[in-house]
């Protein structure tokens, strides 16, 4: 049985940094690819990062490049998300989703095989 849980949400003010983290369990954690998505109260789900099978390259949604840094370690089945500079509008509920083998559009849900429940986020200003 396939799982994923985010865990590393929390509120934080606004410039301040939190590390999102995501383990995986049941499947081959090194033959998917692994994204984060986000979902804000009344907003449709958005894709923020992913990254590939081997580690590289990663993608980011134009808000969060540079602020952003996806990385994984594959030994540990964990994926991360080092967040710096946040914002109120980073506010959301952050999801960890898992795509089995070549992912063709990184930032659609619809590419995403399984998916964790998420971990908060709430940046306060």
């Amino acid at each position: 049985q396939v799982q994923v849980v985010e865990s590393g949400g929390g509120l934080v003010q606004a410039g301040g940094s939190l590390r999102l983290s995501c383990t995986a369990s049941g499947l081959t954690f090194d033959d998917y690819a692994m994204g984060w998505f986000r979902q804000a109260p009344g907003k449709e789900r958005e894709a923020v990062s992913c990254i590939r099978r081997s580690g590289g390259p990663a993608y980011y949604a134009d808000s969060v490049k540079g602020r952003f840094t996806i990385f994984r370690d594959n030994a540990k089945n964990t994926l991360y998300m080092r967040m710096n500079s946040l914002k109120p509008e980073d506010t959301a509920m952050y999801y960890c989703a898992a795509r089995l083998g070549w992912i063709a559009k990184w930032d659609a849900s619809y590419e995403y095989d399984y998916w964790g429940q998420g971990t908060q986020v709430t940046v306060s200003s």
